[in-house]
């Protein structure tokens, strides 16, 4: 049966095949200890802050008081006035999957305060996430004014949007309002906030 042969030099050409492979896993492991360290390393930086911002929230409830949170059942108006009280009407929403109320609501807002130098992109901003009829966030408001606020937000004021806000607030008014003020998520929260007052 005839032999392989191999001549030296290619003999040694594998072997240094195989050693490199071996290195390579070496420094490829070594590279996956390390970067195990540096993840490690990182979370322990990271994750104290994680909890200090938990922590902080938590501060923000106890910094309200029973007055504030009973004030935002008066009316819609004066729960949106309050940072708070917007935060958590957002969450909210969010349980109800209606969040792109609120979030238009305060792009709108926000639009107001603008600079006319950037009314338009601002314009075109809103337009395209909440208005036009397949936006990710879409507001619930009949064709006729879809159409006016997008003839609108073509050559925008800082008035192009109100009409459209306006259908939005009373729609979270009549809607979202009275069943967020019956929610365990407030009726909790001032209770909380009365236990820790009365003791």
């Amino acid at each position: 049966m005839p032999g392989f042969f191999f001549p030296q030099n290619n003999m040694t050409e594998l072997n240094g095949k195989e050693d490199c492979q071996l290195a390579e896993g070496k420094i490829h492991k070594k590279k996956q200890k390390a970067f195990g360290a540096d993840l490690k390393n990182y979370l322990k930086c990271v994750v104290p802050h994680i909890e200090s911002g938990i922590r902080t929230s938590h501060s923000r409830n106890v910094m309200l008081s029973a007055e504030e949170v009973i004030q935002w059942s008066q009316s819609l108006e004066r729960l949106l006035a309050s940072q708070s009280g917007q935060g958590i009407f957002r969450e909210f929403l969010k349980s109800e999957f209606s969040e792109e109320n609120i979030e238009f609501w305060l792009a709108c807002e926000d639009y107001k305060k603008t600079k006319s130098d950037h009314l338009h992109s601002k314009a075109e901003r809103i337009y395209e996430e909440f208005v036009q009829s397949d936006a990710i966030k879409q507001i619930n408001i009949d064709h006729q004014m879809r159409e006016a606020t997008a003839k609108r937000a073509q050559d925008p004021t800082h008035t192009s949007f109100d009409e459209a806000q306006k259908t939005v607030y009373i729609l979270m008014e009549r809607d979202s309002y009275p069943r967020f003020l019956k929610s365990k998520a407030y009726l909790n929260l001032l209770n909380r906030l009365q236990n820790n007052t009365s003791k």
